[in-house]
């Protein structure tokens, strides 16, 4: 990768692009494009003994001072989330 991140340190890498997850709040993208993938889990579930994310708010966001909302929508687990977000943050990029 060419272009350096904003922050120094390491990052969980998917796709070439950093993956970071604060809390309740997963971002997925270079803050150096144009515009990121951002989920927030709303809610969480109980499998077995460990709980695990279940309805979420997926967002692209334009990179900035003022982001705005390109593309928004809710997302029952993780999977379907990410694997969505992923679909409308590379359209987004392509444009």
């Amino acid at each position: 990768m060419s272009e350096k991140l904003p922050l120094e340190g390491k990052y969980v890498m998917y796709k070439g692009k950093p993956l970071v997850r604060e809390k309740n709040l997963i971002c997925y993208g270079n803050m150096t494009e144009k515009c990121y993938l951002s989920m927030l889990i709303l809610t969480t579930k109980t499998v077995g003994k460990k709980e695990v994310p279940n309805n979420i708010l997926v967002q692209v966001l334009t990179t900035g001072p003022n982001p705005k909302i390109l593309k928004q929508g809710n997302k029952v687990g993780l999977y379907d989330a990410f694997d969505i977000g992923t679909i409308w943050l590379e359209r987004a990029l392509a444009e």
